[in-house]
């Protein structure tokens, strides 16, 4: 055998440069479901039942087109750990090379060129064409930056790709960025009918992966009775016009806001599709651009989306592999808290957390606010372990690959990286919440209240938080104003928010 192509769960696509130069006579493309990739975090069924689904599909295709390939199912015999799997089955076919496009994890990837090198195959790893800056190119961008700030990449990047400037190479409109625009909350009337994306009903091949996750991770979190996610190609893109037609036009201006019931609201549920490369980021972008020169789009709406892709999405797997196992290891606020068992059952008396992980248990879903400022924003308050609350973040969503979720979740949403990725901590109380939706409606605690038995304890530690990083934040330019605002608590009103966080971290400290 001249070349094994491994293919990943997230590495889906047939244009990858993996394929390139391709010989049916000479190779072979070898893919593998293992226990492992589900267990080395507690990942939620819906998780493990959408990778598996998409590459039964896609092996699928594989074979139809008399593709060489070796696959391997979750209940063939073999080792549970993929890595060590590839060891074994590499002693029977031989290859000459190990042909691959980069791992979206750090862990696979050094086992992977860990094990070629055992095994005496040379590990060819190409150029991954479904970004749109090589990770080499983001190097060179970073150097010798102390901060990376999205704002200045997302800039390059429209530059790069002459996305959204006009003749004379500036921002259409005159500014880069409309994110002022894209903050709307939904007042007490809600968001009314909100029209519902495209769902896709098991087929016969998504159902078997389905009953292949219940059977084999039975005490996993999370349900599948609602999984109905795109797993195709094909799927994938009438996703995408489904969104683009339907949700694009009120998606900036409401993509913050949050409401009790409603999952999806209009996000475009379209990052699973990104991340497992059943869609490119560039054919989603065009599509939202051909829809805003037709005029059905507003120029913020339109705007705030391709921020997300062309911007974020890229910045942060930049940041990823610039040094993914410092990214990994940090802790530059010191937190040191148990990650409360409630994130797990969604078990809580606070309502804002027990709508958004209720959701998430059913769904495998959250939009980026819920993510961000509830089950992130409790998570820094608290003082989690970065670790623990990374490696939920990695578990429980669906579209969850590391190179996405690692930067996002410790850098942007903890802070653990120390501010080399954002400029402060996303941290707010829980008047945020009741600004952003109506979950504070009906709850027991009083978004406005630090002490007492009805204090919001969001709102707790949130006062405690700017107490305790005092001395780090008091003079730091983007951040001073915001702790100026202990200047406002007398000593007695300070020593009753720290107690009652005292009495709070010690309710969830052993769990």
């Amino acid at each position: 055998m001249r070349h094994l192509v491994v293919v990943l769960g997230d590495q889906l696509n047939r244009d990858s440069s993996a394929f390139d130069d391709f010989d049916p006579a000479a190779d072979r493309v070898w893919m593998a479901e293992r226990k492992g990739e589900s267990e080395h975090v507690w990942s939620h069924k819906a998780r493990s039942a959408l990778f598996l689904a998409a590459m039964r599909h896609f092996a699928a295709g594989l074979d139809a087109d008399e593709v060489p390939l070796t696959y391997t199912r979750l209940a063939d015999a073999g080792p549970d750990d993929l890595v060590e799997l590839l060891a074994s089955q590499l002693q029977d076919l031989k290859p000459r090379r190990l042909v691959m496009v980069r791992p979206g994890e750090h862990r696979l990837r050094e086992g992977i060129k860990a094990v070629a090198k055992a095994c005496g195959v040379d590990y060819v790893e190409r150029p991954d064409r479904h970004f749109l800056v090589s990770t080499d190119d983001f190097g060179q961008w970073a150097k010798g930056k102390t901060q990376l700030r999205m704002e200045l990449f997302y800039r390059w990047m429209r530059q790069r790709h002459a996305i959204l400037l006009d003749d004379n190479g500036q921002p259409v409109g005159g500014k880069w960025n409309y994110d002022s625009d894209n903050r709307g909350s939904f007042g007490r009337q809600g968001p009314g009918w909100v029209p519902r994306p495209l769902a896709f009903a098991p087929d016969a091949m998504t159902q078997e992966a389905i009953d292949d996750v219940a059977s084999t991770f039975p005490a996993h979190p999370g349900e599948l009775g609602a999984f109905d996610w795109p797993v195709t190609r094909d799927q994938a893109q009438d996703a995408l016009l489904d969104f683009l037609d339907k949700r694009l036009p009120a998606f900036g201006h409401w993509q913050d806001a949050m409401w009790t019931g409603e999952t999806w609201l209009y996000h475009a549920r379209l990052s699973t599709c990104m991340n497992l490369r059943l869609l490119s980021p560039m054919e989603v972008i065009e599509g939202a651009l051909e829809r805003f020169k037709e005029g059905k789009v507003s120029l913020s709406s339109i705007e705030g989306f391709i921020r997300q892709i062309l911007g974020w999405r890229e910045f942060v797997r930049g940041v990823y592999w610039l040094a993914p196992e410092r990214l990994l290891g940090s802790n530059a606020l010191h937190a040191d808290a148990a990650l409360p068992d409630f994130y797990w059952t969604g078990d809580t008396d606070m309502n804002c957390m027990k709508e958004v992980i209720g959701q998430t248990l059913r769904t495998g879903y959250a939009h980026h606010i819920q993510r961000l400022m509830v089950t992130g924003n409790f998570a820094l308050l608290l003082g989690v372990t970065p670790t623990l609350i990374h490696e939920w973040y990695l578990a429980i969503y669906v579209d969850a690959v590391e190179w996405v979720e690692a930067p996002n979740t410790l850098g942007m949403s903890q802070f653990a990286d120390g501010g080399r990725m954002v400029s402060k901590p996303y941290a707010a109380s829980g008047r945020y919440i009741d600004r952003m939706s109506n979950y504070c409606t009906g709850c027991r605690y009083k978004p406005g209240d630090a002490v007492g038995d009805a204090a919001c304890p969001f709102t707790t530690l949130y006062w405690d938080f700017l107490e305790r990083h005092r001395a780090r934040f008091w003079h730091h330019p983007r951040a001073a104003l915001q702790w100026r605002s202990l200047e406002r608590l007398s000593a007695d009103q300070t020593e009753a928010i720290q107690e009652q966080a005292r009495r709070l971290r010690a309710q969830w400290a052993t769990r």
